[in-house]
């Protein structure tokens, strides 16, 4: 790798009235010099394209492409969230969407929970919005709504300075300080007018680009992480990169955590926009592979699961292939919701159910004599493993 050094190349450190020295962006794209997209960059921008094309052609053959989507958003949220500190697992959320009774859930699941409803919304905002500093408010409102980061002004920019370090550390000791209130406005209007700017850039470089400078503004006083991670989907489904929202990169960013870290504060100090932007794309070629090959599994295991119950449910093989297809989008489910699919009595829904655990498609998860929750394993434990 090169040794890329271009102080100055992406804002300065200037020191405020307080003694510390916050950093004032400058606008994208880089400057002096521009950017430069080498060979290395080059092939990595065509071995994502590939992967993308494939991913989205992989996503149409799935039985319910929005099935896909309701469960890989929920993966996202966990990971996204587990950047942050949070310890809930996507059983836990599913859990707890499907109302079961978990003593041992993290408390902070509400939080996951959140973030899935900060997508949903911000996927739906797009029919009439671009991504925009307005639909990001009304996303990041969403995001923090009764939880953690509640009293930090949900949806508003923030009108005090914040900083990026360990827990508890003063802001002479931070890691990162971002653009004071007044400069964050003018660094936040002239990021999103680069949104939507027509030039020459690949896209995959805009969006990377993107990405790492809303991170060093730092428009909120909490959850900016997690909005600046959402925003790549959202920015990926506006132009039209897929089809349906199913690229998403917190699980990528996890597992190389120090990595993304590291490389986003070489962009600050150094100006090394070349080394993130190809950190950036290798992993959208990573995970768009990634998930076209659970696609290629989920096609499988549906197929596999169909004939188990072709050959082993005689004739109500008609209401177990209903349920199977239910368990696609709710992966937990009761006896009475197999009542309420099918209109079948309780007696013929619990024959219905004990079926599938013979044939090893459900499996108890409550341990209770009543109320019980049976979980759609082999296909949680697809996307539990990605």
């Amino acid at each position: 790798m090169k040794n890329r050094n271009f102080p100055g190349r992406s804002g300065r450190y200037i020191k405020q009235i307080e003694g510390y020295k916050a950093f004032i962006p400058k606008s994208l794209p880089p400057q002096n010099p521009e950017l430069e997209i080498d060979d290395e960059l080059q092939a990595c921008l065509s071995k994502a394209d590939i992967s993308l094309g494939r991913l989205d052609g992989a996503i149409q053959t799935l039985p319910g492409t929005d099935l896909f989507v309701y469960m890989y958003v929920r993966k996202e949220a966990v990971l996204s969230s587990q950047i942050e500190g949070t310890q809930s697992s996507l059983s836990n959320l599913l859990k707890r969407e499907a109302q079961v009774l978990d003593p041992d859930a993290p408390k902070d699941v509400s939080e996951v929970i959140n973030y899935v409803g900060a997508m949903n919304l911000g996927l739906s905002l797009l029919d009439g919005l671009p991504v925009s500093t307005r639909l990001i408010r009304e996303v990041h409102q969403r995001l923090l709504k009764n939880v953690r980061g509640q009293e930090q002004n949900p949806g508003q920019f923030r009108k005090s300075q914040n900083w990026i370090g360990p827990a508890g550390c003063q802001i002479r000791e931070a890691t990162f300080v971002p653009p004071s209130p007044a400069d964050m406005i003018t660094a936040i209007s002239d990021w999103e007018r680069f949104l939507h700017e027509s030039d020459s850039l690949p896209l995959l470089v805009k969006l990377g680009l993107a990405h790492a400078q809303f991170e060093t503004i730092h428009p909120f006083l909490d959850g900016n992480g997690r909005v600046g991670r959402l925003l790549i989907t959202l920015l990926l489904y506006e132009k039209k990169v897929l089809l349906k929202p199913v690229l998403y990169l917190s699980y990528y960013f996890k597992q190389n955590r120090q990595e993304y870290y590291d490389l986003l504060q070489r962009t600050r100090d150094s100006g090394d926009w070349e080394s993130w932007i190809k950190f950036f794309v290798k992993g959208v070629d990573e995970v768009s592979r990634q998930a076209t090959q659970t696609a290629r599994e989920i096609v499988d295991l549906r197929e596999r699961h169909r004939m188990l119950i072709v050959d082993n449910f005689g004739q109500v093989a008609g209401n177990g292939l209903k349920v199977l297809e239910y368990l696609f989008k709710n992966p937990i489910i009761s006896v009475k919701l197999i009542m309420d699919l099918t209109g079948v009595t309780f007696a013929a829904a619990n024959q219905l159910m004990h079926r599938f655990e013979e044939i090893g498609v459900l499996y108890e998860i409550t341990g209770h004599a009543r109320n019980r929750r049976y979980e759609y394993s082999d296909y949680v434990n697809l996307f539990a493993s990605m």
